[in-house]
């Protein structure tokens, strides 16, 4: 049994909006399928990642094209992992990398882009979003190199006392910097046809203001947030993911997969696309968002305990609703 696990970046997910903090609700149904096909935001946590030992970490993009059935997936052993950074590297970053080299056996190189990719991001009516400058001469750059994935760690640029909000108000649910994060690695994901994971470095301007800095390094914050607080350099969670990031190939279609599990009120391209396969769509209520959008073709559980419950009917090919006292 083959399930998708989405959890869409920059909408206020109350589970997973933040960082890596999806991760258990994703090993809870990696528990119950054979294979769990989920994209980077559910487990990255910057220099965190605990993804289940049989999901496949694929880009958001690669991950729509799969569920429309353009593309198919090629599960790999390994992969060898470009990683880019603005210039001039720094030793965190290359340490970062050695590291997940002597650790992970990571086949990985840095290379500094020629041209800086600089990115901005912020929140608009409760969405995350941002604009981005050298995207196509990040991809005309790479296209002439040997790889297979590629870590992007460059800065994103958030406004001062937007970051400090996020981090200080418990009710600050959506991460700012997530938008244009997944806004890159689209263009670039669809541009190279290639698994592609980003990773927001510490900017210079972070360690200039006090305040922040102090709560980077000196505050509790919630612990859907501690990740990105307890971290230094940021980038290990997609070493980890791109190591053996599936390619695209045609190992798996969309024809193998069993079913969706999404948030509650998002309805997008992966959820259409699987209206149009017959491919069940399970919405978890408690996984509340910005969006309110509903649809009668999907499933609605309380719970992601309800939802492996329902993952297991199908799996055992029984009638989900059998198992309650009402059925006849």
């Amino acid at each position: 049994m083959n399930v998708v696990f989405i959890i869409p970046t920059g909408v206020g997910c109350a589970i997973g909006g933040h960082a890596g903090d999806a991760t258990p609700a994703a090993k809870l149904i990696a528990s119950v399928c054979d294979k769990l096909i989920l994209h980077p935001n559910v487990v990255n946590a910057s220099d965190i990642n605990e993804q289940p030992s049989n999901t496949l970490y694929v880009e958001g993009s690669m991950l729509d094209r799969f569920l429309e059935g353009s593309i198919g997936l090629q599960e790999v052993r390994s992969n060898k992992v470009l990683v880019v950074v603005n210039p001039p590297a720094k030793p965190e970053t290359i340490n970062a990398v050695n590291a997940a080299r002597t650790t992970i056996g990571l086949d990985a190189h840095v290379t500094a882009l020629e041209t800086p990719l600089t990115m901005y991001g912020w929140v608009e009516d409760g969405i995350a979003t941002g604009k981005a400058t050298g995207i196509q001469e990040l991809i005309d750059q790479v296209s002439v190199y040997q790889f297979d994935a590629l870590a992007i760690a460059t800065p994103i640029y958030v406004p001062n006392g937007m970051a400090l909000e996020y981090f200080r108000d418990i009710n600050a649910r959506v991460n700012p910097w997530g938008g244009i994060e997944a806004m890159v690695s689209r263009r670039v994901s669809g541009a190279l046809n290639k698994p592609v994971a980003h990773a927001p470095v510490e900017s210079d301007g972070t360690k200039d203001d006090s305040e922040l800095f102090n709560i980077l390094y000196e505050e509790v914050v919630h612990s859907r947030k501690a990740a990105e607080v307890c971290s230094n350099c940021y980038i290990h969670c997609i070493l980890k993911g791109l190591h053996k990031a599936p390619r695209i190939g045609r190992d798996i279609t969309f024809r193998d997969v069993d079913a969706l599990v999404s948030p509650v009120g998002c309805i997008g391209r992966p959820h259409f696309a699987c209206f149009e396969a017959g491919i069940p769509v399970i919405a978890v209520e408690e996984n509340t968002t910005s969006k309110r959008n509903r649809d009668s073709r999907i499933i609605y559980v309380q719970n992601y305990w309800e939802a492996a419950g329902y993952l297991s009917c199908l799996r055992a090919g029984i009638v989900p609703r059998s198992t309650r006292s009402d059925y006849v």
